[in-house]
């Protein structure tokens, strides 16, 4: 079989964004969740994901799922890639308080029409903004 020899790269970027508030226990990406990304009509490359708070939150984790275009009510239709811990912020106007980033050393590649949802593990009191920075082929 032969393989892609030459390098691709994005045409376009693709920067969005989601936020959610409402905790979801569901390690199978169903339940509530925001999308954050959905790849191109030709599959997109997802360099990074970050999280900041919009306000006061309590700890918390935050879940990242590729979901395969279909509805995410279907368990079969996600995949958890990813789990981080989401440290409780004091809303502060003098300092800022970055939560947390993903980098894909590699890129993710997603294909045509797959999204990135997120979910939160316990509801907070302000929303927790994720924009996803990539771009599509």
């Amino acid at each position: 079989m032969p393989a892609n020899t030459a390098p691709i790269f994005s045409v376009t970027p693709n920067i969005a964004f989601g936020n959610i508030a409402t905790a979801n226990t569901a390690k199978d990406g169903t339940g509530t969740v925001a999308t954050v990304y959905t790849a191109g009509a030709n599959g997109s490359r997802v360099e990074r994901i970050k999280a900041l708070a919009l306000g006061t939150i309590v700890q918390t984790v935050l879940r990242v799922f590729i979901n395969n275009g279909s509805g995410n009510n279907i368990a079969t239709n996600n995949s958890l890639i990813a789990e981080v811990t989401i440290p409780a912020v004091t809303n502060d106007e003098t300092a800022s308080k970055p939560l947390t980033e993903i980098i894909f050393t590699n890129g993710l590649v997603l294909p045509a029409g797959f999204k990135l949802n997120i979910a939160i593990g316990t509801t907070v009191a302000s929303s927790i903004q994720v924009t996803a920075v990539g771009g599509d082929y």
